[in-house]
C-alpha cells in the first residue's frame, strides 16, 4: 500500500525516523492494520495518514525526536494551529491522530496512552447543510454537455451516475465494466466509503449514456474501470482525483451560477438528488438504500436542506410583500 502523502512531509517523516526501530515500518504496519483489521476504505487511509503526517511534520519542528517524546503539550498547540478549519475539520483531524496514537500505545510503541490528552471536538450532525443544487441548474448542466465527443459522452454518463443514482465520487471513478449486469439492468459494488454492497437499477436514461461511451467515446485498452482519463496513455483516474474538472468545466460552459456559496463539484450532485427524492415524498428508508448510507442519521439530515431551502423562500417573499403590483 503506497503511503502517497507521506513523501511530502519533508521533515516530520524523514528526520523523526531516524531511530532504530523504524516508524516507517511502525506506520505501514498501521496501515495493514487498517485496511485489514478496520476494513477502512484507501481513501480513507490516505487522509489519516496525510493528518498523522502534518502532526508529525509539527512536533519534530517542536524538537521531538520520536513518538514517545510527544507529550500533551506538543498535541495541544497543534490543536492551537488549526484554528482556521472548521470544527468539523478539527473533528475528523483529532479523531484520525487519536486513532494513530491509540495504536501505538496498544502495540507498545510509546509506553503512554497520549491519546487521552486530545480533546473531544463535538459537532453538532446537522449543524453543516448539504450543498445541493437546483433542478434547473442540475437540467443546465446537463444540457450543456457536449455529446458528440469522447469527452463529452465520458462526462455525461459521470454526471448521471451522481445526479440520478447518486452515486459516490469514488464509486463513480473506481466503477468497473464487471460491476454492471445488462440482463439484469442493475449496477452492483462494494462501496469504497462503508465497504458494504449496493446494488441500484440501470435506468434506461444512465444505462444509454454508459453504452454510448463505452461503446463510442471509450478508448481500446485493457483497463476495466470505465472512465479513463483523455490523455495518449488513456490510464483510468487516480484515486486521488474527485472528478471535480468534470463538473467545473460544464458548469462554467453553461455559465451556472449559484445563490449562495457552496460546494459545486461532484458530491453536491448526489446532496441534490437526496433531496429531490426527499421534496417528492420518497421514504427515508429508500432514499438510505438508495445513497448506501449505513445509518437513517447520516439520510436526516436531507430534512434539514429542505428546510433551509423553504425558510429561504419564505423570506424572499415576507421581503417583497410590501411590493405594490402595477
Amino acid at each position: 500500500y503506497p503511503l502517497d502523502s507521506l513523501p511530502k512531509i519533508k521533515s516530520g517523516i524523514l528526520m523523526l525516523f531516524s531511530q532504530p526501530a523504524s516508524p516507517v515500518r511502525n506506520m505501514s504496519e498501521y496501515v495493514k492494520y487498517c485496511e485489514e483489521k478496520r476494513c477502512i476504505g484507501k481513501y480513507c487511509i490516505n487522509e489519516r495518514m496525510r493528518q498523522v503526517g502534518i502532526l508529525l511534520d509539527f512536533v519534530t519542528r517542536q524538537g521531538v525526536q520520536n513518538f514517545e517524546q510527544i507529550e500533551p503539550q506538543h498535541l495541544s498547540a497543534f490543536i492551537g494551529s488549526l484554528w482556521r478549519f472548521s470544527n468539523k475539520t478539527v473533528s475528523r483531524i483529532v479523531s484520525d491522530i487519536r486513532q494513530f496514537l491509540r495504536y501505538l500505545f496498544l502495540r507498545d510503541i510509546i509506553t503512554r496512552d497520549i491519546s487521552k490528552a486530545l480533546p473531544a471536538v463535538h459537532v453538532p450532525r446537522d449543524a453543516k447543510i448539504p450543498s445541493t443544487w437546483d433542478r434547473d441548474l442540475v437540467v443546465k448542466l446537463l444540457s450543456a454537455v457536449d455529446r458528440s465527443s469522447p469527452k463529452g459522452k465520458r462526462d455525461y454518463a459521470i454526471l448521471l451516475l451522481a445526479c440520478r443514482l447518486g452515486l459516490r465520487t469514488g464509486d463513480i471513478r473506481d466503477l468497473t465494466l464487471d460491476q454492471i449486469d445488462w440482463e439484469k439492468e442493475t449496477l452492483s459494488l462494494t462501496q469504497s466509503k462503508t465497504k458494504q454492497p449496493l446494488i441500484l437499477p440501470l435506468t434506461e436514461e444512465v444505462g444509454n449514456a454508459l453504452i454510448d461511451y463505452i461503446r463510442f467515446g471509450r478508448p481500446k485498452t485493457h483497463y476495466r474501470e470505465i472512465f479513463l482519463r483523455l490523455s495518449p496513455t488513456h490510464v483510468p483516474f487516480s484515486k486521488g482525483n474527485h472528478l471535480y474538472q468534470v463538473v467545473k468545466y460544464w458548469r462554467d460552459l453553461a455559465g451556472i451560477q449559484f445563490r449562495r456559496k457552496q460546494h459545486q463539484g461532484l458530491h453536491s450532485l448526489r446532496h441534490s438528488l437526496a433531496t429531490f427524492l426527499l421534496e417528492q415524498g420518497t421514504p427515508f428508508p429508500v432514499i438510505s438504500n438508495i445513497l448506501g448510507h449505513s445509518s437513517m442519521t447520516s439520510t436526516m439530515i436531507y430534512a434539514k436542506s429542505s428546510v433551509e431551502m423553504l425558510r429561504e423562500v419564505a423570506i424572499s417573499l415576507e421581503e417583497t410583500s410590501h411590493v405594490q403590483l402595477n
